[in-house]
């Protein structure tokens, strides 16, 4: 927990006269960052302390808080607002110059480590008092644009150049109201932030900063390994997984459900290249499926397909469950009688792992638990519009891996100090006092 230097000059009632300021208060007492302190104050040693590191710490946080999109921005409201400056620790009315921010912001990188620790420990805290926090699981990403000129063959380093950043891509596909099918390709030139979320409460749990090229899939598992070993109980707790298509993998599907006993409730795309729709289930010649996980059956009198009810997944077979779409659908079949799979069948996962979850992907559930993977695009809109991911002036990794831990950490620890003052229907509320 931050020590607000001068908070014992304000009361809680003079702080929600002050309005804004009061978010601030919340977050300097919640976030855990006596280690960073230490590690700061130990690092400067006796050297010159005209801006302590605590209220520099404070100030930089007070700039995510109220969504200053650059140092300047947040210079010139400390120099404007001196209630701003004695909530942060200075003790005077001078504001620090821009080439003290620019050292602080360097040592902050050099801790990165300990910056992530913080997060770390503020999702520890909130597991600790949401009982239910990590059930439910949404993984997505978002690409994040660059400010900076692109490098050019011979990149001088002259401060202009993203040499960091490369160039990231991301293909959009749907049906319009008739039927037709449109797509749409978006290209940046920057960076990548892959997150993982509690579809719930719509907060991060992990997450991880790479260049745009990075393929989504590819970090989805290390992101499950991380919580496996940094949050065991949390990871525990989870049920389901939600993600689009772009996690689309026969291998991360079965790890969720093999190694974590998670559920995927992933999108699939459709990988058949042969012409045919359907395949035939194997050991049943008059059952097919196609690649969403659609089971029918054949009346073997007339000939007419139906589609087979779910029936729900055995988890010690580790089969998923078809019922016939006669009994329990009331579907008309005249061949019933004779219909080798009227009693239901069973299909085993390992039949394709992608297609047969163990949630089934012809069922209501699925597509109800799906739509909870919109969590992670709020969480997303949210880091845009309120935390100044949008329009950012950043250049290079370490300072973006920096500036999203920041803005990660302040979104935690607004929650959780909700729920300390009793009042966790505001948790999301990260604007207004």
């Amino acid at each position: 927990m931050a020590i607000i230097p001068q908070l014992s000059l304000f009361s809680w009632q003079d702080l929600e006269e002050l309005g804004d300021l009061e978010r601030l208060v919340l977050v300097l007492e919640t976030v855990p960052d006596e280690t960073l302190m230490a590690h700061l104050e130990a690092a400067r040693g006796h050297g010159r302390n005209a801006y302590p590191v605590r209220a520099m710490w404070n100030s930089v946080l007070a700039g995510v808080v109220f969504q200053h999109p650059s140092i300047e921005s947040l210079r010139r409201e400390l120099a404007r607002n001196a209630q701003l400056r004695m909530l942060c620790g200075f003790r005077n009315a001078a504001v620090p110059p821009a080439s003290a921010y620019t050292r602080f912001l360097h040592r902050l990188m050099a801790e990165q480590d300990t910056v992530d620790g913080m997060f770390e420990q503020l999702v520890d805290d909130l597991a600790a008092v949401l009982p239910n926090f990590g059930q439910r699981l949404a993984m997505d990403s978002k690409g994040i644009s660059s400010r900076a000129v692109r490098p050019a063959k011979n990149p001088t380093a002259d401060g202009r150049r993203d040499v960091d950043a490369d160039f990231g891509r991301k293909e959009y596909r749907g049906v319009h109201e008739d039927g037709t099918t449109w797509t749409k390709v978006v290209k940046w030139f920057g960076y990548k932030l892959h997150l993982v979320v509690d579809s719930t409460y719509e907060l991060p749990v992990a997450w991880e900063v790479t260049k745009a090229s990075v393929s989504d899939v590819t970090r989805a598992m290390p992101m499950l390994d991380h919580l496996h070993h940094r949050h065991g109980v949390l990871l525990s707790r989870a049920v389901l997984l939600t993600a689009d298509r772009g996690y689309d993998d026969t291998k991360l599907i079965a790890a969720c459900w093999d190694s974590y006993q998670i559920k995927p409730v992933i999108d699939i795309r459709n990988m058949w290249r042969d012409p045919d729709a359907t395949r035939v289930l194997p050991g049943h010649s008059t059952v097919t499926y196609n690649y969403r996980g659609d089971v029918f059956c054949q009346d073997p009198v007339t000939g007419q397909v139906h589609t087979m009810s779910n029936g729900g997944f055995e988890v010690r077979r580790q089969r998923l469950k078809k019922r016939c779409p006669a009994r329990f659908a009331g579907v008309s079949c005249r061949g019933q009688d004779t219909c080798p799979v009227v009693q239901g069948l069973r299909i085993p996962l390992q039949t394709d792992r992608r297609i047969f979850t163990p949630m089934d992907r012809a069922s209501y559930q699925w597509k109800r638990e799906y739509a909870h993977r919109t969590a992670v695009e709020r969480v997303n809109s949210r880091l845009d519009v309120s935390f100044g991911l949008e329009l950012h002036t950043i250049r290079g990794l370490k300072k973006m891996q920096l500036r999203c831990g920041l803005a990660l950490i302040v979104m935690l620890a607004m929650a959780l100090g909700r729920i300390r003052q009793r009042q966790p229907e505001r948790m999301r509320r990260l604007v207004g006092s």
